[in-house]
């Protein structure tokens, strides 16, 4: 329970070779964000200090080592925190280059955050980008935050979506390969993204109701069954069950018209069947300001929408939008919940 008037936020620094470390400096010089909620950056105080060095930037924030003791009143003030871990061997790192001790340290950051969140030594956490194939050279095999998440706190499924002022996305099945995708549809797992939607956007929205649109799979929704049998056989049984409890839901829609302008503008979420039906139109609309947000946890986490983006990671490039919005947003729910 939050006594504090802003919440605690736990803020991963992500993977070191990546925009994570620029990020968090760019969000530290940011007055409106600690006016919302106090920032503590899950990381290495040396790499943020080499990132600030490098970008000569300004990096005012109050140092915390991970092996003290800690408790939520040693978060007070009008200022951002940094929890060091120390854990980057710096004879071994390369900005701009992922590897396995660079996913092992982000690892650690998220990971640790996430035991905060559970023990309620901060109120939510918002993430910078991980990587995914540094996880896995550091023998992590989750391919992201979002299935970590799941298996620490122990909730039976949980969603992802990305929301913007523009468009919402959520989807029914995250990262696996799209030859897979047809076999990991069943209708009770279609029915709990949408009711977990519904429910996440009345509240981001302040609606009574919200209009929720659902993709098909195939070509032209199937067409009737000629292109594939999943949007009568799966699908549509999940949009029934949806109806019948109330919520207000179409579908399912045929994919290459389901983003018109038009239906941006009449409903509040998408429901999509795979990553990339949400994502390219998203990240089209609003690459720099969608925000990720995990639904059905027990703790709040909102994140960027983008990836590591090595090929900027250390040189003054990187948009903060995307993360000052999952900020925002993430002091909100707290607000809300409490």
């Amino acid at each position: 329970m939050m006594s504090e008037a802003k919440p605690l936020l736990a803020i991963t620094m992500g993977d070191p070779a990546g925009v994570g470390p620029e990020l968090c400096i760019n969000l530290l010089n940011q007055t409106s964000i600690l006016s919302q909620c106090t920032p503590i950056i899950f990381g290495d105080y040396e790499c943020l200090k080499r990132v600030s060095d490098e970008l000569n930037q300004p990096f005012d924030a109050k140092v915390i080592s991970y092996k003290e003791s800690l408790s939520r009143d040693m978060f007070s003030g009008q200022h951002g925190f940094v929890l060091d871990f120390s854990n980057i061997n710096y004879e071994a790192f390369i900005p701009g280059v992922v590897s396995a001790m660079t996913g092992k340290v982000s690892f650690e950051y998220f990971d640790q955050a996430i035991d905060f969140a559970l023990k309620g030594l901060v109120d939510g956490i918002v993430t910078t980008p991980i990587n995914k194939f540094a996880l896995n050279l550091a023998g992590i095999s989750y391919p992201g935050h979002t299935e970590i998440l799941q298996t620490k706190t122990e909730v039976p499924s949980v969603t992802m979506l990305l929301t913007s002022k523009t468009i919402s996305c959520s989807l029914v099945t995250t990262h696996i390969p799209l030859s897979q995708v047809s076999e990991s549809l069943i209708s009770e797992r279609i029915y709990e993204v949408i009711e977990q939607t519904s429910v996440a956007m009345r509240s981001m929205r302040s609606k009574e109701i919200v209009r929720l649109a659902v993709l098909g799979l195939n070509p032209h929704s199937g067409e009737s069954g000629l292109f594939g049998d999943e949007e009568a056989r799966i699908i549509q049984p999940a949009i029934e069950r949806a109806r019948s409890n109330g919520m207000d839901v179409i579908g399912p829609l045929a994919p290459d018209t389901a983003f018109i302008i038009q239906n941006l503008e009449r409903f509040d979420a998408f429901i999509c069947m795979y990553h990339d039906q949400g994502l390219i139109p998203l990240k089209l609309l609003s690459f720099d300001s969608a925000v990720n947000v995990t639904l059905g946890l027990p703790i709040i986490r909102t994140s960027v929408d983008h990836g590591t983006a090595l090929d900027i990671a250390w040189k003054g490039l990187v948009d903060s939008s995307s993360l000052l919005e999952a900020i925002s947003l993430a002091s909100a729910l707290c607000v809300g919940r409490h």
